[in-house]
């Protein structure tokens, strides 16, 4: 009896995050047909309050030794995908009023799904690999998730703003 009890649990424990990015993605797919306005003064904020919270966080629990290079790879690799996706971003220029737009293509959020499928196949492999991480493996892995999303984030809005610019000045010199 007390098996049955646990197994609806763990269904629903399992089917709370599906739904969770079900609706995300659902939303965000609404979303992708439409212009949305594009402030380059505000495009450094996210990285900027997102860098202070990862440095905190590696602060509190510095890494060790060898740890270092997982994390600067992620930060790496975390960079050519926000490099990628940032390419992703449809950008345009109000001819008029300079106004900048831009809107989520279907390859971005194919990208966001392939990044959410190696995300769950990582953690799925991890969670079978041993049963588990040790607090030293967990901490590596919130570590090296940390650097990745801020490499992606930062180099993301940077390939839109340097884009953008890149747009303005065409439109700007084009009168």
């Amino acid at each position: 009896m007390n098996q049955m009890s646990v197994q609806p649990h763990g269904l629903i424990g399992a089917l709370v995050p599906v739904l969770i990015v079900a609706l995300v993605l659902f939303i965000r797919f609404r979303r992708m047909g439409k212009a949305r306005p594009l402030r380059l003064e505000r495009l450094w904020l996210l990285p900027v309050i997102y860098g202070a919270f990862a440095t905190l966080m590696l602060a509190a629990i510095p890494p060790q030794g060898r740890n270092w290079s997982w994390i600067a790879l992620a930060l790496a690799v975390g960079a050519g995908a926000g490099w990628m996706r940032g390419k992703t971003m449809h950008i345009s220029v109000d001819p008029e009023t300079h106004a900048l737009d831009h809107m989520q293509s279907p390859a971005a959020l194919v990208f966001l799904l392939v990044l959410l499928l190696v995300r769950t196949g990582s953690r799925m492999y991890l969670q079978s690999a041993g049963g588990g991480l040790s607090h030293q493996g967990a901490m590596l892995l919130t570590d090296v998730l940390l650097a990745f999303a801020m490499g992606m984030l930062t180099l993301q809005r940077l390939e839109m703003f340097l884009r953008a610019k890149r747009l303005l000045a065409e439109v700007r010199g084009g009168r």
